[in-house]
């Protein structure tokens, strides 16, 4: 089990354990056999198969399936190892192995740092080796990672890529292209946004979870405020495509299949982005992963993720269709909407939105 070494001594203590992720986790969601490898945003627990609606891709790549277990063997080397204890109120315990590299996260967090680097930072280094790739290939991956909270300096890959991606569509060679972007948490970084909304498109489609698909609806505490704090994130964004003229060309869908923890009820934690280029007719750029694209994943968390640049008909076509069925349940918003009673963002929501940036945490 990983442990961030942003959460040890008196904060470990004071923050409840209903909202401690929001100090940082292990994020990556990776799982392989022989060859194959499925790369989502689902943890696997029993909603992800029952209803949340979530997204998997799969890969037949040997190398691709070999490197991600070096990423996980990695990670594995920095982690503690659970022991059942059925004297803990967890009914387990962690233990530090003689045979990790370096020092435990919670007794020399700075320590513990120092090692990680050095274990994962070649890992995802660019190859200085040149390997072209097959000439019947009409597909590339490109796997990322988001390391921040381990690196010193960050040589993280996932936010270069998706910070290279964006500027390219506000070139004008790649003005009117379309896109749609969505995170399970509606947080994007104030420099992604940005980005979205200089790339002029033909159409741009962001998707967010509306309160009453998120996994935090209804719960007691403070975490019981996350969905009205993303109510909040995401009237602003419209505010922002206002303000630079976009709201002809932007707009934002929020998901809702029934209310979660009601019959038929579901969340919704899907997280990527698709990329239509000009003159194509389906997306031929995907990013799938673990990543929320906000400062969470980008300061905080593990993440994981792949970009897939393709031109086989197919697979784009298969983009297309997971493109259009996450927006079956979604719901065109305006505004308006934000002043309505019902989602009108109280005074102590903003209050423990700055407290937890204040203690170093992130939504």
């Amino acid at each position: 089990m990983f442990h961030t070494p942003n959460l040890t001594g008196i904060r470990k203590k004071v923050i409840p354990p209903r909202i401690n992720e929001g100090w940082g986790l292990q994020h990556m969601k990776l799982y392989g056999v022989d060859d194959e490898l499925v790369m989502s945003g689902a943890n696997l627990s029993n909603d992800y198969f029952t209803n949340r609606q979530d997204r998997y891709h799969g890969f037949s790549s040997k190398e691709i399936t070999d490197y991600f277990k070096r990423i996980h063997d990695a990670v594995s080397s920095i982690s503690y190892r659970i022991q059942p204890n059925p004297d803990e109120a967890s009914g387990y315990t962690m233990e530090w192995p003689s045979t990790n590299p370096g020092p435990p996260p919670l007794t020399d967090p700075k320590g513990f740092i120092k090692q990680a680097a050095t274990i994962l930072d070649p890992l995802i280094r660019p190859s200085t080796q040149v390997i072209p790739a097959p000439t019947t290939s009409k597909t590339l991956v490109y796997p990322l990672f988001q390391f921040t909270p381990l690196l010193k300096p960050d040589t993280s890959t996932e936010l270069p890529a998706l910070r290279t991606v964006l500027t390219a569509l506000t070139k004008p060679a790649l003005a009117r292209s379309s896109w749609t972007f969505t995170a399970g948490y509606f947080n994007m970084t104030p420099e992604v946004r940005s980005l979205l909304l200089a790339t002029n498109p033909a159409r741009g489609t962001v998707i967010a979870a509306s309160p009453w698909a998120n996994g935090f609806y209804g719960s007691k505490g403070v975490s019981g405020m996350l969905p009205a704090a993303y109510t909040l994130l995401s009237r602003r964004f419209l505010d922002a495509v206002s303000r630079v003229g976009l709201s002809q060309q932007i707009t934002l869908k929020e998901w809702r299949r029934g209310t979660v923890n009601e019959p038929g009820g579901w969340t919704y934690h899907a997280k990527g982005l698709w990329v239509t280029l000009p003159g194509e007719e389906a997306p031929s750029i995907t990013l799938v992963g673990s990543s929320n694209y906000t400062k969470r994943s980008y300061s905080l968390d593990l993440e994981a993720n792949a970009l897939i640049v393709t031109r086989d008909q197919e697979l784009m076509r298969r983009l297309g269709d997971e493109e259009k069925w996450l927006q079956e349940y979604a719901t065109v918003m305006e505004r308006d909407d934000y002043a309505k009673v019902d989602r009108r963002v109280g005074l102590h929501v903003r209050i423990a939105m700055w407290l937890v940036t204040i203690l170093g945490g992130a939504l």
